[in-house]
């Protein structure tokens, strides 16, 4: 019987091993795409083992294709031989194997040879002689191994691939190929958009909603929207080991592998550009903040996550960059008041974020919540950081209520204290919720789904709106 050998990147993995061990690596080091392109002169070979030696992927939790190994357990219960056949480095070929359990042979790129294409089918062709073995692969540097191999076998090639196979032996085709678009859709997180509305708070605040203003705020939005889009791809891919690990976010694209990890990357980069040509229309100053919340959610991902309360000052400081951008876009002078307000407030809602996350893993049996700076012991002192923002928040609402200026501005500035009881509640009521464990990962998007959130929003909008016409 032939022997089956089996590619890994895109045929066993729905990933490609040299990005994963990249964004691993740069998750860890920020100076490795330095050490990389010093690699590099040395050829992809030795690129891609010191990429394998400064990475921590966990090969347990990598997107494998269950149709590709479930073959591989069927020729071996029919008593075939099998072999990974790689250009991945040879470290983590081995590492794989070992966790699958599959494979009689595995050879990989050894940090000199890049065993890839023609190098690959040699390679075979010495191991096992020419059309002695079948060959399973994805990609067209494929070809040249199909073409003296004495079987082929594509897993979800293009149809321009499929039909360019050619071999000593029967081609078959074990999975088709996969147009959909749905998981770049979610990889995006247009639902994460919903936080870039705070951009239309200063010119609420100013009560200045003339179309001129209007207009530039939606330009705003578009901008921030895009590159926050960017933002969660870069964070999608630093972050591939603690999302699959995680019993949620292991179901984003990325993670999962229903994404390319290499269109990831140009995802993000696409998306940074688009996002910064309406910010470059509405001036340096707005360009400056975008630049700045791109820089600060960059170094969130690489490094201020994993610092205690420090990340959750960045998370706070990263949502008042969209009020900040909000009144600059339009030349909105900020109130001091709406800014006190917006840095305890969303310093709040951060530290609920923290505590939903140590709140899970404590109910999963988890000492420390991966990839963060806590304890699940810390659950209390969190719950009341969260506590305690929120109500100073409502204290610098009601000391604005009671200012002079706003007495003014308000023909009914009573209404607005009933604005503050009902942020009390929510608060109050955000913080329980998070304490039972029935809060998501996020509660902006939580509260943008739970009713009584939603009504309390509408009391609230109800309120202002009461004070500011009757």
């Amino acid at each position: 019987m032939q022997t089956l050998a089996v590619d890994l990147d895109g045929t066993v993995l729905r990933s490609d091993m040299l990005h994963e061990t990249f964004w691993s690596g740069f998750a860890r080091d920020w100076t490795l795409p330095f050490r990389a392109l010093g690699a590099l002169t040395q050829g992809k070979a030795a690129l891609k083992r010191i990429l394998a030696e400064r990475s921590d992927v966990d090969v347990t939790t990598l997107p494998y294709d269950e149709t590709v190994l479930q073959r591989l357990r069927d020729w071996r219960a029919q008593g075939g031989r099998t072999a990974l056949v790689t250009a991945s480095d040879q470290r983590l070929a081995d590492r794989i194997a070992e966790h699958l359990g599959l494979f009689d042979l595995v050879i990989g790129s050894d940090g000199t040879d890049n065993l890839k294409g023609p190098d690959k089918a040699e390679r075979l062709i010495s191991e096992f002689g020419a059309g002695n073995f079948i060959y399973m692969g994805d990609h067209a540097a494929d070809l040249p191994v199909w073409q003296v191999a004495g079987g082929a076998i594509t897993v979800n090639a293009r149809p321009a691939l499929q039909a360019g196979v050619a071999c000593n032996g029967p081609v078959e085709h074990l999975t088709p190929y996969n147009r959909d678009l749905r998981p770049y859709a979610k990889a995006i997180r247009p639902h994460q958009w919903l936080k870039n509305l705070l951009v239309f708070v200063p010119m609420l605040a100013a009560h200045d909603l003339s179309f001129g203003i209007f207009f530039l705020a939606c330009v705003a939005f578009i901008s921030f929207s895009l590159i926050a889009s960017s933002v969660y791809v870069l964070n999608d891919l630093l972050d591939l080991k603690g999302d699959r690990a995680h019993p949620r976010k292991r179901l984003r694209p990325f993670a999962a592998g229903t994404i390319p990890i290499a269109r990831g990357t140009v995802m993000a980069a696409s998306l940074l550009i688009a996002g910064l040509i309406p910010a470059i229309l509405l001036g340096p100053h707005f360009l400056a903040i975008m630049m700045v919340y791109y820089v600060l959610t960059m170094a969130y991902s690489l490094w201020l996550k994993r610092q205690l309360v420090i990340d959750i000052f960045a998370l706070a400081g990263l949502y008042t960059l969209r009020i900040l951008a909000g009144g600059t876009s339009a030349s909105i002078p900020m109130s001091v008041w709406l800014l006190a307000f917006s840095i305890f407030f969303f310093f709040s809602l951060a530290a609920v974020k923290r505590q939903a996350e140590l709140v899970d893993g404590r109910n999963s049996g988890k000492l420390k919540a991966h990839g963060r700076g806590y304890h699940v012991e810390d659950v209390p002192i969190v719950t009341m950081m969260a506590l305690a923002s929120g109500y100073v928040s409502v204290l610098v609402m009601a000391l604005y209520i009671s200012a002079p200026r706003v007495l003014d501005m308000y023909p009914q500035p009573g209404f607005l204290w009933g604005a503050c009881l009902v942020f009390l509640y929510w608060i109050s009521r955000m913080v329980m919720t998070t304490h039972r464990g029935q809060m998501n990962d996020d509660p902006v998007l939580y509260a943008a789904k739970d009713k009584v959130s939603l009504i309390c929003f509408g009391l609230i909008f109800a309120l202002g709106l009461a004070g500011t016409l009757l």
